[in-house]
């Protein structure tokens, strides 16, 4: 494949250049949409909240990739008190024209229950370009404030906030390195904290498998500042700029990249910062609910119910099949003794 480019009068630079062509057209379709999306989704919101246990149920035929991570003690808390879903693009809500649209709000809304005393949470999720060549989602830790005994995290969450409030405004080792050499990488990563160490080890006792769904809530990703982002974007426009214009762009150095490319031991190294995370996949999960779920929820709310009378059906057989059953055997039994006194 390198082959190929090499020998064809294309670029890499041209073909990543027209994938962000791609990548802007694709915002801009998201940014009409949720226009043309607002309105119908107030609607929707007053006709739902006439019918009762509307969210819990679309929750309850939400597909796999929500699914999967929702504990039965996660479920027993949606399925009594979720009251409300609202999936928002609030930079857009901010200034329609120069808001990004791929960031956005998920909020809940709980009535009273036996877990938590929060009524809302809501958690934003911001798309975010690094210096590091980094594209995608970063967030931060919403505070759950649980009744005593009732954590669901089990800490895991009070932790994860705990570790991000004191690691904020500190300089990210990937963009401090941008640039420089990459043998002073390690160099530049500092030791683990004290509550860094309790939160890597808090989370290999637990294991991914018995995660609660409300870990969600303490998703980070990439710690990537609005200023860095802002930063980052500005660098790539400009040299976008400059070969559309035909001027020349500085290229890294290819000793460099392919260094990056073969050095797997950095990038173990870089692993250990998502080690850190509560919930690794909480970017996947929050656009199945954004993208899927929230402006499908009538789909899945038809699917629970066609869903609950296919239960209630088979049950029924299921009664019949076994009184059928249960007759068959007292006439097996009846019938020996009608042969016996015939005789």
């Amino acid at each position: 494949m390198a082959d190929t480019i090499e020998e064809s009068p294309v670029s890499y630079e041209e073909l990543m250049d027209l994938e962000d062509e791609f990548e802007q057209a694709e915002t801009e379709i998201i940014r009409q949409q949720y226009a043309l999306y607002k309105p119908l989704f107030a609607k929707r919101a007053e006709l739902v909240s006439q019918i009762k246990n509307f969210w819990p149920l679309v929750f309850e035929a939400a597909p796999m990739d929500i699914d999967e991570y929702i504990q039965p003690t996660d479920s027993q808390v949606i399925l009594s008190s979720l009251r409300g879903l609202t999936v928002t693009r609030f930079e857009l809500d901010a200034d329609p024209v120069k808001g990004d649209p791929r960031s956005f709000a998920i909020r809940f809304e709980f009535d009273e229950n036996e877990y938590f005393e929060d009524k809302v949470l809501e958690k934003k999720f911001w798309y975010r370009y690094g210096k590091d060549g980094f594209r995608g989602y970063v967030s931060e830790p919403v505070e759950i404030k649980w009744k005593d005994g009732k954590d669901l995290t089990d800490g895991l969450l009070n932790l994860a906030k705990a570790v991000y409030d004191e690691q904020k405004g500190k300089p990210r080792p990937a963009a401090a390195a941008n640039g420089a050499d990459k043998k002073d990488k390690k160099k530049e990563k500092e030791p683990l904290t004290e509550k860094q160490k309790a939160l890597k080890e808090k989370i290999d006792q637990t294991g991914m498998g018995g995660v609660s769904f409300f870990c969600w809530f303490g998703y980070v990703g990439e710690y990537v500042t609005a200023e860095e982002s802002a930063e980052a974007m500005a660098e790539e426009a400009e040299e976008r700029r400059k070969r559309k214009a035909g001027e020349a762009v500085p290229k890294k150095d290819e000793d460099e990249d392919m260094e990056d490319a073969d050095d797997s031991d950095d990038d173990e190294d870089d692993d250990d910062d998502d080690d850190l995370d509560i919930f690794p996949t909480g970017d996947a999960v929050a656009l199945a609910i954004a993208d899927d779920l929230y402006p499908g929820a009538i789909k899945y709310f038809i699917q629970a119910q066609e869903q609950d009378i296919l239960s209630e059906i088979s049950e029924e057989f299921d009664d019949e099949a076994s009184l059928s059953d249960s007759n068959d055997e007292e006439e097996e039994k009846e019938a020996p003794k009608r042969k016996k006194q015939k005789a």
